[in-house]
């Protein structure tokens, strides 16, 4: 005797589509489609989760060698007399530094490289 999905079926597939709502055409609409797509997607927010904070550390980089030029010098120059002065400020907190108060990344850069 076949048996239909019903109950179970019906939830499982409304849940892929309800997932898929906001998706172009017939991916949030046909339940193959929106399968796959739903299975994409996913696999892409996995992944990208670790991509931000990739991203996220070369703005920091980009940010600070910015400032770091207009105080001449470079941003591995500037990392390397960091390390040596044994001050640890971290890339993050440093970027956010020569943003808000270029002035005092002036003087944090004049105390090291002296």
């Amino acid at each position: 005797m076949r048996v239909k999905g019903g109950f179970k079926t019906r939830r499982r597939r409304n849940k892929v589509l309800k997932a898929a709502s906001g998706f172009y055409s017939s991916q949030s609409r046909c339940f193959t489609y929106a399968t796959a797509a739903v299975d994409r997607a996913r696999a892409f927010q996995y992944r990208d989760r670790r991509v931000k904070k990739r991203t996220a550390r070369n703005l920091w980089t980009v940010r600070i060698n910015a400032a770091a030029r207009l105080n001449g010098t470079t941003y591995s120059r500037l990392m390397f007399a960091f390390k040596n002065a044994g001050i640890e400020l971290d890339r993050k907190i440093l970027a956010d530094l020569a943003v808000q108060s270029p002035s005092g990344f002036s003087q944090l850069v004049s105390q090291v490289t002296n």
